[in-house]
């Protein structure tokens, strides 16, 4: 009996040898496999009627610290969102150039002021003139240029989401097969089950890099995976991502508009609840950095705009005097449409080839109109013109065009025309912008207010755009605001192809900026044509209206005759926007055909024959416009940019510097995040990795291990041989 036990505990020493051995050689093969842990397992004595019996092998466990995994995962998921934000800040920074840099923005501003600076020197010379054309040009080509590059970014990063969320999904797959593969084996008890956990961990590790997750183990092994803040990703079966890549960014092309959609998992949208990840740095690019650089684009081109435009239309060129102008201003209605003219009066003059004056009149002094409809005005202008009595020019017009556009026409390229406002309607009065009201709705009440008769007809533009006053937006508000109304206010909508008052919502005083875009976007007839959002804006919203037919669009509040509007409008600063201002920005095209026509004067008034004239030297419009980029320009917020008042270089400076300080903290703060997380899977391979020295010493400790239990085996069975040969 005992030698027959001897036989059996040396046997199963010999084979718990060879499997510590074999387990070892598994160690040792896979020292280099991406995420293999060491694999041991522990020496169980048998026991058979209180008897050692000898020794069986027990499970096969890995050297795993689950502790050190959740670290690594947590900042994983970190190093995944500055990794996605410094790739794309690191183009953008490229894109835009450095602050100091001769190839950036703020360059190309501080060139165009240089070519106005050299214009205003000498009105008179053509290489002036078509140098202030090139550097203009030049902005505007840029501007044009750097808004469809950062729309391309933002696209390339909506499809990154769209490429990240089938990988997501893929490993989700793959981490349900893994699940299911332990449940059974663990359950069948096979071997294999901490290789399959291994594979298990390498793919949550990837998971991690992507989106936040955490994750929990159940008692028969399964893995459940879920998000930070509580979406279930896997829990037996896999919920899988969602998310359709849009097919074109825009300025205003927005998550928060519905023109990018969200990333939904069973039929939740969870874009807002991502907190890391490159999936979530990829949304702040796209919803956040690169929206706030466009609004700060756009906010340059449109105060450039406006600003030149203000002087320019104050001006006149000679010997290129137009005899035709036809503004911008696109009206709806102009039998509906009414402005009033305040602060002084407007001017009309004609000259002759040689700069002489042939007819002068004004609005308010000559013709009678300080207040009435678009249509009055035209008529009354263009009675002048053809009047005996007035211009005597019978084949001269003044008419709305086509295009809704106010157009003046001597009718004779030997007369010429020039628009100024003066203080009062006396000849010779100081040169100074009127004041324009607008009635917009024609219901007596003026809803927005001009500078220069000239500057609101758009006359004389030298920037025009076509973003044609489509986008309304507000200041930067709380999205909880107050409204700070008492009474139902009622705002009409027009645009000039539905016209005046085509559709109303009403408000009510405990509305909230949510519920007026709601009514805007689910009134059957508004939302044909109109899309209402609030977009996020630095650390507000904007109430944002588009006509998505890029019409002309007015917003008014409709007030009862004798009534008084509540002012709501003007409180959230509701007026039409500058976005997407920096990718339509252009210099007028006649201009660049014929740099002549670049306004460098005004006329000027003669005491003794008291009569206009033009002259070729006069530069105190050119002076003016170069003045514009000397002097501080207001700029309301955008994005993360406050409301401040500087210069139009400095502003371009601004932004470009947070650009290159954000790509530069990225840069650090990937690599301070890809350092720790280095040190975590370093100590991670310390405590769970394949040690070569420890597996050798482990290899030799079993060796002898069997050669002892071999030595025991062959001694039993001399013995057993020498019984057998005694009894024989």
């Amino acid at each position: 009996m005992a030698i027959s036990t001897g036989f059996q505990t040396s046997l199963s020493g010999m084979k718990v040898a060879q499997s510590q051995l074999d387990l070892v050689g598994r160690n040792i093969a896979n020292i280099d496999t991406p995420g293999y842990t060491r694999k041991t397992a522990q020496q169980n004595n048998v026991i058979l009627a209180g008897y050692a019996s000898g020794v069986t092998m027990g499970d096969i466990s890995r050297t795993v610290n689950e502790g050190l995994l959740k670290s690594f995962l947590a900042s994983n998921q970190t190093t995944g969102n500055y990794n996605a934000q410094s790739q794309y800040l690191s183009k953008t920074e490229v894109l835009l150039g450095t602050p100091e840099g001769d190839n950036s923005i703020s360059a190309n501003v501080a060139d165009l002021q240089n070519a106005f600076n050299t214009f205003a020197t000498d009105v008179t010379s053509a290489a002036g003139r078509y140098g202030l054309l090139n550097a203009a040009d030049s902005v505007a080509s840029r501007l044009n240029y750097l808004c469809t590059e950062i729309q391309k970014l933002r696209g390339d990063a909506d499809l990154n989401i769209s490429n990240d969320v089938e990988q997501i999904n893929d490993l989700l797959d793959e981490l349900d097969a893994l699940n299911d593969s332990i449940v059974k084996y663990t359950v069948l008890k096979y071997d294999g089950v901490a290789d399959l956990e291994d594979q298990r961990d390498e793919a949550l590790r990837e998971l991690s890099g992507l989106i936040d997750i955490t994750y929990f183990k159940r008692e028969n092994g399964e893995m459940v995976i879920q998000t930070t803040d509580g979406v279930m990703l896997l829990d037996r079966d896999p919920h899988k991502l969602s998310h359709s890549a849009v097919a074109q960014a825009s300025p205003t092309t927005s998550y928060a508009g519905g023109g990018i959609g969200g990333i939904f998992v069973d039929g939740q949208d969870i874009t807002n609840s991502i907190r890391d990840g490159e999936i979530k740095g990829l949304i702040e690019i796209r919803d956040v950095t690169l929206p706030s650089l466009q609004s700060q684009l756009d906010e340059l081109a449109g105060v450039l705009k406006n600003q030149i435009n203000i002087i320019h239309n104050q001006g006149t060129a000679y010997p290129n005097t137009p005899s035709s102008l036809t503004g911008t201003r696109d009206f709806i209605d102009v039998n509906t449409q009414r402005i009033k003219i305040e602060n002084g009066d407007v001017r009309f003059t004609i000259f002759d080839s040689e700069g002489k004056q042939v007819a002068t009149t004004n609005l308010g002094g000559g013709l009678g109109f300080t207040e009435g409809t678009i249509a009055d005005l035209t008529q009354r202008l263009n009675d002048w013109l053809t009047s005996p009595t007035g211009a005597n020019l019978p084949q001269a017009s003044a008419t709305i065009d086509d295009n809704g556009n106010f157009a003046i026409n001597t009718g004779d390229s030997s007369y010429s025309i020039s628009i100024m406002d003066e203080a009062s309607s006396t000849k010779g009065s100081a040169q100074q912008n009127v004041t324009v009201k607008f009635d917009a709705n024609g219901n007596g009440h003026y809803d927005r207010t001009f500078e220069g008769f000239s500057n609101f007809m758009g006359l004389n533009d030298f920037f025009v755009s076509t973003t044609n006053e489509a986008i309304y937006d507000s200041k930067v508000l709380n999205k909880d605001l107050n409204l700070g109304i008492n009474d139902i206010v009622t705002w009409g909508f027009s645009d000039t192809t539905n016209g005046i008052n085509y559709g109303t919502i009403n408000i009510y005083p405990n509305d909230s900026l949510q519920d007026i875009v709601n009514k805007i976007n689910t009134d059957p007839v508004l939302n044909q044509q109109l899309q209402a959002s609030l977009v996020p804006n630095g650390n507000g919203y904007v109430l944002r209206i588009v006509n998505t037919t890029g019409d002309q669009l007015e917003i008014n509040e409709n007030v009862a005759p004798g009534g008084t509007p509540s002012g709501l409008i003007d409180k959230l600063g509701l007026a039409p926007s500058n976005a997407g201002m920096s990718g339509s920005i252009a210099v007028r095209e006649d201009l660049k055909t014929t740099p002549g026509l670049i306004a460098n004067g005004s006329p000027e008034f003669n005491e003794s024959s008291g009569e206009y004239q033009l002259n070729p030297a006069s530069n105190n419009i050119a002076n003016a416009m170069a003045q514009v980029f000397a002097d501080s320009q207001s700029f309301g917020q955008a994005g993360n940019l406050s409301s401040t008042s500087t210069t139009l270089a400095n502003y371009a400076s601004t932004f470009v510097g947070n650009i290159a300080s954000a790509a530069n903290n990225a840069e650090s703060n990937l690599a301070y995040q890809q350092e720790l997380t280095n040190s975590i899977s370093t100590k991670e391979a310390t405590i769970s990795g394949v040690d070569l020295d420890e597996e050798l010493g482990q290899l030799i400790i079993f060796q002898q291990s069997y050669a002892a239990c071999a030595q025991s085996f062959t001694a039993q069975k001399e013995m057993l041989d020498l019984l057998l040969s005694i009894v024989q």
